[in-house]
């Protein structure tokens, strides 16, 4: 039985904070500027009240709940991915790369699906996603899993990329540095807590608090940006070519 502490933690604090990046973005009048990083929110904010509510109805080893608890994982990475493809397009905007970006984007998805694909087949031979069989329900859990883990990978070099793209092209708009640079941290992040996971599997400390602090890390960075972070602020080109992380407004 969770006590009202745990509650607040595991699941009322991750439910409302993306609910607060939404209501800072409506504040600063940045909603629809930055539309796909909402949705993610949206999803985000979503998906993890739905996960309560199926907890609450068929218990936590119920197949009901590690069904859409890995459903639900999958589309909030694919949102995730899909709101940091939209940063390429604002970085590249004046380019008119826009259309490129996104068909990259959807090309680099269904790369990944492939190559998870790929993976997934290895392990499971014989076994064909449209069977009604324990083995076929556990390929298909065994794949979405994966499928995220790996889009995750790609979401982090391309956080990277886009990092190395904005110094290049001397890019000076503070919330959009703000927005990239938070994206690095919580990528790192999740990938470094993934990898002390396999390191340490039997520590079990370390395998919940690193995916609960990582995953409250962004909307709270995101947050503060849409408050404090005027729409129209910018850093000085020579901020940006020494890397400075510092906003200095405009």
């Amino acid at each position: 039985m969770l006590g009202p502490l745990k509650y607040f933690f595991l699941w009322i604090l991750p439910t409302i904070l993306p609910a607060v990046v939404i209501v800072c973005a409506l504040r600063a009048k940045c909603l629809l500027r930055y539309f796909p990083l909402n949705f993610y929110m949206l999803v985000a904010c979503t998906t993890t009240a739905a996960r309560y509510v199926i907890l609450a109805k068929y218990g936590y080893t119920s197949h009901q709940y590690f069904r859409f608890y890995f459903y639900s994982d999958a589309l909030c990475t694919i949102c995730l991915f899909f709101a940091l493809t939209a940063l390429f397009s604002y970085v590249f905007r004046e380019m008119g790369a826009g259309t490129y970006i996104r068909v990259g984007a959807v090309a680099v998805l269904l790369l990944t699906v492939l190559v998870t694909y790929v993976m997934v087949r290895h392990n499971f031979a014989g076994v064909s996603f449209a069977d009604d069989t324990p083995q076929a329900r556990r390929m298909v859990f065994d794949f979405i899993a994966k499928f995220s883990q790996n889009l995750y990978f790609v979401g982090a070099v391309l956080t990277y990329l886009l990092w190395g793209a904005l110094k290049k092209l001397k890019e000076t708009r503070t919330q959009l540095i703000q927005f990239v640079l938070s994206l690095g941290v919580y990528f790192t992040a999740f990938a470094a807590s993934y990898a002390f996971g396999v390191l340490n599997p039997t520590n079990p400390i370390w395998r919940l608090f690193g995916p609960y602090a990582t995953g409250l890390w962004l909307p709270i960075a995101w947050a503060y940006t849409f408050l404090k972070i005027p729409r129209e602020a910018k850093l000085s080109p020579a901020r940006v070519a020494l890397g400075s992380h510092a906003p200095a407004h405009q």
